[in-house]
């Protein structure tokens, strides 16, 4: 049976299970609190001595603008990094035992920050220990909307990553664009070449997350060499991925992204950031992905 349960503040846990999986997703910002498998808890505590997130969803943005601002037709709005999806409360619009759907719709307050009419919906379902989640954006504007759409989830590595690889379906030669605030630089930093592993390292993170622009490959695993245990990621919708933790923090989060944080020198207007999703009156672009336990 489906369980909701009311939170200290205005929020509420909805629980799902199954025989082998167990998650927890909070009203606010539709993110996953818990992910149980078998037993073990397998996302990232959200210790507020490194960092209070687990798995938060970037809209209607994926990084940071230049000085947080954007432009749309000659006028200007400010939009904090990674957008406000996180710390919006969504309705909880359907709910089973294994399913749930959760919708945000545009209000007074985000067309402040953001100037078109639309609807989110986040769909996780579980099936055996996989959990398919579904991005639908609709718009509900008179005009065309430009959006990107991100994954944020932080699974746990209570060793420490440098017990883990990331392992990718195809051979890549990775090149990690780096980082200036929150903005890209023109330079980047060769991270492996001509291989599908890619150790983890502190190191990498010492000034932030290593991005990938040009990722031949759709789905990864972030596995343990030691221990075996693995999850999986599949993102056929996404261009951009990106990992991040901070240092000596037992998690890492692999990052599915339609979009990316602008480079150094762009100018503001929405319409022509990289990777920026443009989405017709009236249509819905849908973004898939799975995570395999």
């Amino acid at each position: 049976m489906s369980v909701k349960i009311m939170l200290g503040s205005d929020t509420a846990m909805v629980k799902l299970k199954n025989e082998f999986i167990k998650v927890e997703i909070d009203e606010k910002g539709a993110e996953m609190r818990k992910v149980t498998v078998n037993g073990e808890e397998r996302l990232w505590s959200g210790d507020p001595a490194f960092w209070t997130g687990t798995a938060p969803v970037l809209f209607p943005i994926c990084g940071g603008l230049p000085d947080d601002k954007f432009t749309f037709k000659g006028k200007e709005y400010t939009l904090n990094k990674h957008g406000f999806a996180k710390v919006s409360v969504f309705e909880v619009e359907k709910i089973t035992d294994t399913s749930a759907v959760f919708l945000l719709k545009s209000s007074k307050e985000t067309l402040e920050k953001y100037p078109w009419d639309f609807e989110l919906r986040i769909t996780y379902t579980l099936r055996d220990t996989a959990i398919k989640i579904v991005y639908d954006v609709t718009n509900k504007s008179g005009e065309t909307m430009y959006m990107s759409i991100g994954s944020h989830e932080a699974y746990a590595c209570p060793e420490g990553i440098e017990d883990y690889d990331v392992i990718f379906e195809k051979k890549e030669t990775l090149n990690a664009y780096d980082l200036d605030g929150n903005l890209t630089a023109r330079t980047v930093t060769p991270i492996i070449k001509d291989t599908d592993t890619l150790p983890l390292y502190y190191k990498y993170f010492a000034v932030d997350a290593l991005v990938f622009k040009n990722l031949k490959s759709r789905f990864a695993t972030l596995r343990n060499r030691k221990t075996g245990q693995s999850v999986s990621v599949s993102f056929p919708d996404c261009d951009y991925f990106l990992l991040w933790t901070k240092p000596d923090a037992g998690y890492i989060c692999l990052e599915p992204w339609t979009g990316i944080q602008p480079a150094v020198g762009s100018g503001y207007d929405i319409t022509e950031k990289e990777g920026i999703s443009s989405v017709k009156a009236g249509d819905t672009k849908t973004v898939t992905h799975t995570l395999y336990f």
